[in-house]
């Protein structure tokens, strides 16, 4: 098959590659000039684990290959995919469908012979209609079929899941388009990935509705962990008890600081305002929102208190910086809204990511960059860890300890043992867990006098 990939950004260059990978001949097409040469020097644009890899091999291959020229592409194509950004429009929040129009535009008058026009871009209900409209009215003699094919990547696993697939989920009003999309996907049927054909407004409010899930999920479990440290539970056993029951299931039962990246915070925010256009407010999606964008300003208050109540004058280090581990994403990302909590307390912020810093460094402003973990630890007040890279799972705690200027942990991810930390001399605050009687507190007062005492 003939792929033409509209876009190359995290979702265009994933798909468009791992196509490839399947044999397909795929154009990746991009207005951006500048990544389109860097693609073709082997410089990917965004960082997931094995992609730079595969897109070498299969431009090697001859399979994959990235242009400007849409219509060129476009001409020779069986299935034109629109892989555009639909960010959160300004004002509104709904889904800015700007991107996706201009590129349905563009795929009209380049159309030639039966194309199927693809929507890989989350898009609200009835998109694709417009998508069909606008075609039709550019190039009222084209032959094509519109169909929806959400995509459901999890960043930093993106190629397992495109090959090895819960679900493939197509919107086709035809028969010839639904031909058309078996075949893309005929080399995952020894993977036996199911392909479910529906209607093509079914299939994008498939993929709004499956992020709202697991973004309520997410929220649910925190707001569980805040009960929890209240009354002296603790989160982890409660998530494994829950989570054992087959109808709850225990991924996305992780409590932390709230959800971030690229999909979550904007599908739930139009989810919301298309909801509330069609007459059928979700309430529930709407107060997920709401306490996810409360809990990250949320998390700076948990460090202050950790700190004894002030942070004015004070290092804290940040572990950690995208919203999740393997990418460099970092888009709502947890981080940014912790980082600016504590420097309106009057903290001095310095923080450390492995992948993230690049991107993260015009979105911090006055916070200071480290090399590594322990650079950022030193003489900190407090360390913070906010994301958990594997890098960060097995830490030498004597070296931090030895580090900073008073050993406080705050542990947003839970990836430490407290009598682990503790042991070490740290005072350890950690999500939905229980607290030693008083231990913490005696650990914090007795560094806060051994400072003073040692302050001339």
């Amino acid at each position: 098959m003939n792929i033409t990939m509209v876009g190359s950004g995290y979702v265009g260059l994933v798909s468009g590659a791992c196509f490839a990978d399947f044999g397909h001949s795929v154009v990746c097409v991009d207005s951006n000039r500048g990544r389109i040469e860097a693609l073709k020097a082997g410089r990917m644009p965004i960082y997931e684990p094995g992609l730079e890899a595969l897109v070498a091999e299969n431009v090697r291959q001859d399979r994959l290959s990235f242009v400007t020229d849409l219509d060129a592409a476009v001409a020779q194509a069986d299935a034109v995919f629109i892989a555009v950004g639909t960010p959160s429009r300004r004002g509104d929040g709904f889904a800015d469908l700007s991107f996706v129009y201009a590129a349905a535009r563009e795929i009209a008058g380049a159309l030639s012979g039966f194309t199927v026009v693809v929507t890989k871009s989350t898009v609200p209900v009835g998109t694709g209609d417009e998508v069909e409209r606008i075609i039709r009215e550019a190039n009222p003699t084209a032959e094509f079929a519109v169909v929806s094919n959400p995509e459901f990547l999890r960043e930093g696993a993106a190629i397992a899941d495109f090959k090895r697939p819960d679900r493939i989920v197509v919107g086709a009003e035809e028969a010839r388009a639904e031909a058309v999309m078996r075949e893309v996907y005929r080399p995952l049927y020894l993977n036996q990935a199911p392909i479910m054909v529906t209607s093509r407004r079914t299939a994008e409010l498939t993929k709004y509705a499956a992020n709202a899930f697991l973004a309520a999920k997410i929220t649910f479990i925190n707001e569980i962990a805040d009960l929890c440290e209240a009354v002296g539970a603790d989160v982890q056993a409660v998530a494994r008890g829950i989570g054992l029951d087959n109808r709850i299931g225990s991924k996305f039962l992780h409590a932390g600081p709230g959800y971030g990246g690229s999909c979550f915070p904007k599908d739930t925010l139009a989810l919301v305002k298309t909801a509330q256009d069609a007459g059928t407010p979700l309430r529930l999606v709407e107060t997920v929102v709401a306490v996810n964008d409360q809990r990250k300003r949320a998390m700076a208050r948990k460090v202050i208190k950790a700190c004894g109540g002030s942070v004015r004058g004070r290092t804290v280090a940040l572990l950690g910086l995208t919203f999740k581990p393997n990418t460099d994403d970092m888009r709502d990302a947890p981080s940014l809204a912790i980082a600016a909590g504590l420097q309106d307390a009057g903290a001095m912020v310095r923080a450390y990511d492995p992948e993230g810093m690049e991107q993260a460094r015009p979105l911090l402003p006055g916070v200071a960059f480290a090399e590594d973990a322990y650079h950022c630890a030193e003489g900190a007040d407090a360390l913070v860890l906010v994301t958990e890279w594997d890098a960060f799972r097995a830490l030498d705690l004597a070296r931090l300890h030895a580090a900073m200027q008073r050993p406080v942990l705050v542990d947003l991810r839970n990836v430490y043992r407290a009598d682990d930390v503790r042991s070490h001399g740290f005072a350890y605050s950690s999500i939905g867990r229980p607290t030693g009687p008083g231990e913490d507190a005696e650990t914090l007062q007795a560094v806060e006098d051994a400072v003073a005492a040692a302050d001339p």
